[in-house]
């Protein structure tokens, strides 16, 4: 969750509003009289639903509770935000200087120059023959070792140290990158000897590397990577999601294996929507990256991987204890080994991501086979297990229950202890009652036993859990849609610059709207960003499309267009109505009186109607009237054909 939707779920802009305007209930909504203009009759309204508020009198407008920090205060949106961070008690990050930037620039420049380096290295070093032995072995052929710039870091102590240096790269900046080790005589290679696979981040960029040794007496790790740095985080990334995420969107589908050439033996196959954990349990910022896309997840692991175990074991910790947990961020230290750190990432998730993994995950059954063989050796046998790819928790039945003399009643208590928890994980009915029934029939005792077992979690604690959980942030897709299409298609500029601001009501869409009408270029309109909006055009940036030429693009981005002013239009025809309804009979009567006088133009015998007080009072609700009549015509009119 972005800093942006974590204040919003902390904030009722209900609440925020009404400290400074009187509000009335009015149907679901609120109203009261609008601060941005004088009036005698509410034409404000505010929506607890949306969390946004519309002005359908002289204003015309509207927006959300930053929108409404916004033009109450006269300030910007980072103002806003801090103003709002801080009643709502979150904390903001500080601002990253514009030499942090430039500091991060120059470290992915400094692995990508490391990237050549290995690569041309792997390709024509003497002493990486047995290098090249190795992936020749392995089947890879050359397109494929170029297309995933695998390189070699030659057996010396300062060889990329020594190279980089020659292209002004400090030691320092080697340093920050991971790329050396520190030590009391200055930094020396921390990759030496090894088969190097560059770890690109989703945006193509190199953030760090693997590194494989291949002398069968080396007595290190098989695998280390590039340290925790300002650009490599290992438990964010995803080896090859660069390359996957078009093919993931589109198959809907992530296939997730363990080690890198896994995923190179797919892509030689012409298998493109795999990725790889690294060797680790996924971790729950790895399931966001995957869920962003909305792709199934198929763990296309070994049986007894430490992924699949880990996960295991979080979900009976999560489901016995019930707690929520933060989101680890951590990076393995060097004397924790990775299937330790594997179960501590697992242990770490969200109670959210268990929920979901219990229900969303499937396993590819391997048959204690790698990926990489499989996929090599026999192809259709890859495919068929890929299509019978069965669901986590079915897996997690059948792992647990292999481990159990299941005709011995002990073993049965014990099954059950381990299986309830993840059971009492899944929310949805049908789910539930599949795996109760299921769990009954195995551990057999009756479903109504398992039910009341179920029911024997403390009701306090559920509570808790519930309270603990912040309120949905509201979305707005068509926004993030039409927002998408922008920033995707330079092709609609002239048909964006058409639009207003206020047709976006979340204010982050209409800062984002704003710089690209400066800006078509994405780097530059991400530089221009905050740090808090950053995450928000990544997001959008993420945004599903669907194939379109030219012209097709245009219809798309003018479609949502109307969408979203009909939207607008049936809540503030809403908003209208609940003000209308609240007039009696005698105001209703005067109040249409005047609407006739106003679509007539005859504003001559304001007298009428009684003293000046009640004429403005009137008249306010004859305006309310007249446009609530208005916007009823404008909804029920047809879409204009392209």
């Amino acid at each position: 969750m972005s800093v942006i939707d974590e204040v919003k779920s902390r904030l009722d802009i209900v609440e925020v509003i009404g400290a400074q305007v009187p509000l009335k209930r009015a149907g679901r909504n609120f109203s009261g009289l609008c601060p941005f203009h004088s009036e005698r009759t509410p034409s404000f309204s505010v929506s607890p639903d949306r969390q946004t508020w519309h002005c359908f009198g002289a204003c015309a407008t509207g927006g959300d509770v930053f929108t409404y920090v916004m033009r109450r205060e006269n300030i910007e949106f980072p103002e806003a935000l801090r103003m709002l961070a801080e009643r709502a008690g979150v904390t903001l990050a500080e601002r990253r200087d514009t030499h942090e930037d430039e500091r991060q620039q120059r470290l992915l420049q400094a692995n990508e120059a490391a990237a050549a380096f290995f690569h041309n290295a792997l390709l024509n070093a003497k002493q990486a023959s047995h290098a090249r032995d190795y992936l020749q072995q392995r089947g890879l052929d050359p397109e494929t070792i170029d297309n995933f710039q695998l390189g070699y870091s030659l057996d010396s102590w300062d060889a990329l140290r020594q190279h980089l240096g020659e292209r002004g790269y400090s030691e320092a900046d080697l340093l920050a990158a991971g790329l050396l080790v520190e030590s009391d005589r200055g930094g020396y290679d921390r990759f030496r000897g090894r088969l190097m696979f560059p770890i690109r981040d989703e945006r193509g960029r190199v953030a760090g590397f693997g590194a494989r040794q291949l002398a069968e007496d080396d007595t290190g790790a098989k695998y280390i990577n590039t340290s925790q740095s300002p650009v490599f985080d290992k438990s964010t990334l995803l080896y090859a999601l660069d390359r996957a995420k078009e093919s993931i969107r589109r198959e809907r589908t992530a296939i997730v294996v363990e080690g890198y050439m896994d995923v190179i033996a797919a892509y030689q196959e012409g298998i493109t929507n795999v990725v790889a954990s690294m060797g680790t349990a996924l971790t729950e910022r790895q399931i966001r990256t995957l869920e962003r896309l909305k792709a199934r997840v198929l763990l296309a692991l070994d049986a007894d991987a430490a992924g699949i175990e880990a996960t295991l074991r979080a979900l009976q910790e999560a489901g016995a204890a019930g707690a929520i947990r933060a989101t680890s961020d951590s990076i393995a230290p060097a004397d924790m080994s990775e299937d330790e750190f594997g179960r501590r990432n697992a242990q770490e998730w969200s109670r959210d991501a268990l929920k979901r993994a219990a229900v969303n995950f499937y396993v590819v059954p391997l048959t204690g086979k790698d990926p990489d063989e499989m996929i090599r050796n026999d192809r259709a046998a890859w495919d068929a297990a890929v299509a019978q790819a069965k669901p986590f928790t079915d897996h997690v039945f059948d792992v647990v229950a292999a481990r159990h003399d299941l005709a011995q009643p002990a073993e049965r208590a014990v099954l059950l202890k381990e299986l309830l928890p993840i059971v009492r994980l899944i929310d949805e009915p049908v789910y539930r009652a599949h795996y109760v029934q299921r769990l009954a029939r195995i551990a057999r005792i009756g479903e109504d036993v398992l039910q009341a077992e179920l029911r024997a979690q403390p009701r306090k604690r559920r509570e808790s859990e519930r309270t603990a959980l912040p309120p949905r942030v509201h979305r707005e897709p068509g926004e993030e849609f039409c927002l998408a299409l922008l920033l995707h298609h330079p092709e609609i500029r002239a048909e964006g610059k058409a639009i207003a601001e206020d047709l976006f009501v979340l204010s982050e869409h209409r800062v984002i709207f704003h710089t690209w009408q400066t800006s078509d270029d994405i780097e530059t309109i991400r530089a221009a960003l905050s740090d808090e909006l950053r995450p928000v055009l990544e997001r959008i940036m993420e945004r599903d499309l669907p194939l379109l030429d030219g012209t097709k693009q245009r219809e798309a981005f003018q479609d949502c267009v109307r969408k979203i002013e009909r939207d607008r239009l049936r809540q503030a025809k809403l908003a209208s109505a609940a003000t209308l309804t609240e007039l009696n009979d005698d105001a209703m009567d005067a109040a249409v009186d005047e609407a006739v006088l106003l679509q007539s133009g005859d504003e001559s015998q304001p007298e009428a109607i009684g003293d000046r007080e009640q004429t403005r009072s009137t008249s306010t609700r004859a305006a309310i009237l007249v446009e609530d009549e208005e916007m009823g015509r404008r909804l029920h009119q047809p879409a204009p054909h392209s």
